[in-house]
């Protein structure tokens, strides 16, 4: 009989996570232009025009790269409202991946069962959070708060890894690649600096 493989069935469950994320964002997505904020960000994203400060370059140039694939200028919108479905998506993959480390960093892993209740208890846990009202607001419209959501979940994700291996060899690379997603943050949102005090309570 084959041994149970954590490792195997985190990468199974996380991406799991991701299509039931991915698909029901996609069927739920705005067909078009939403009646706030959102028709600017996507006016000035298909423009590559300048939005109201401080401004969301970074967003703006993802932006631009999803609307090429409007088969129209009437579904503009739509594409671009698709790129908050994939950050939300892409935010509960890494959500369900920063829990499993959080749960085995605190829990005992003295055998099969008590591993197969981390993925469970992780797998309840990021699926809870993507269909809360808030996130699934934000998840189905052009707004930078799903792609900042996104890179706070990436930040947080990678916060765990330095933590676990700050004393391997090269184990300091994390820090240098949460240093380099803070500056693209700029480019998006600010909200991802919110990550910088937990990582930091990680490290104490």
């Amino acid at each position: 009989m084959r041994a149970f493989s954590f490792s195997m069935w985190n990468q199974v469950l996380g991406w799991t996570a991701f299509v039931i994320a991915l698909t029901t964002y996609w069927l739920t997505v705005e067909p078009t232009v939403s009646f706030w904020d959102a028709g600017e960000y996507i006016a000035t994203s298909s423009n590559l025009e300048v939005g109201h400060p401080p401004g969301a370059p970074l967003y703006q140039l993802l932006g631009a790269f999803f609307s090429i694939f409007a088969s129209d200028p009437t579904h503009i919108a739509f594409t671009i409202n698709l790129m908050s479905v994939f950050a939300s998506a892409f935010t509960i993959l890494f959500l369900f991946w920063s829990l499993t480390l959080l749960f085995r960093s605190i829990l005992p892993q003295k055998d099969t069962l008590q591993q197969k209740a981390i993925l469970g208890a992780a797998f309840i846990g990021a699926l809870a959070f993507a269909f809360t009202d808030s996130f699934w607001f934000n998840a189905v419209e052009a707004e930078v708060y799903a792609a900042a959501a996104c890179l706070m979940a990436v930040l947080f994700y990678c916060g765990l890894r330095w933590e676990a291996e700050m004393h391997n060899p090269r184990g300091n690379r994390w820090l240098i690649l949460i240093a380099f997603i803070i500056g693209l943050s700029f480019g998006i949102h600010f909200m991802a600096l919110l990550t910088i005090p937990a990582i930091g309570f990680l490290y104490f």
